[in-house]
């Protein structure tokens, strides 16, 4: 196991928290209603287990990949999630720089927009193509390599781009 250099928070930022008790209100409230319409008399059971399984499978498989934080060690920046990581490997990073404004009129290509984090695939015209493993998107550090960009939120961006820089220029 690498030496650990730093750990950091992934702090949720208001647009996160809003959304996810927003939209997680909402599943519980078609769950209920779901779980209703299967007890009444003329409910159709396809009907209403979906209503049920359907809203609380969404919460819950989004509250696995939430961030919960970021461990930096020498080689890789990983990822922490509910029982299992996503490493991101450091050895091909060229620049890293903190940016609160790096998400701005991003277009999501495929992940999750705001329910417990904001993760997968993004658009936008400062970055291009890039991947995201936020929580409060007023903290970004843009990680850029050779052929991918990558933004993560911790609670302490400057603290992780003075590590970052520190392991591109030794």
């Amino acid at each position: 196991m690498s030496q650990i250099l730093a750990t950091y928070q992934a702090p949720w930022g208001t647009t996160l928290k809003v959304v996810s008790l927003f939209s997680t209100l909402l599943m519980v409230a078609i769950a209920t209603l779901g779980l209703a319409g299967l007890t009444s008399a003329r409910g159709d059971l396809m009907w209403g287990l979906s209503m049920i399984v359907l809203p609380l499978a969404i919460v819950l498989g989004a509250a696995a990949f939430m961030i919960r934080g970021y461990v930096l060690t020498p080689d890789h920046l990983t990822v922490k999630r509910f029982g299992w990581v996503t490493p991101i490997d450091l050895r091909q990073l060229t620049f890293a720089e903190a940016d609160p404004t790096a998400m701005v009129g991003s277009l999501k290509l495929f992940g999750n927009g705001g329910l417990f984090s904001v993760t997968g695939l993004f658009r936008n015209a400062k970055l291009g193509n890039y991947r995201a493993y936020a929580t409060h998107l007023n903290r970004c550090v843009i990680l850029r390599f050779k052929h991918r960009v990558i933004v993560v939120t911790p609670d302490h961006p400057e603290d992780l781009v003075n590590q970052l820089q520190m392991l591109i220029h030794p």
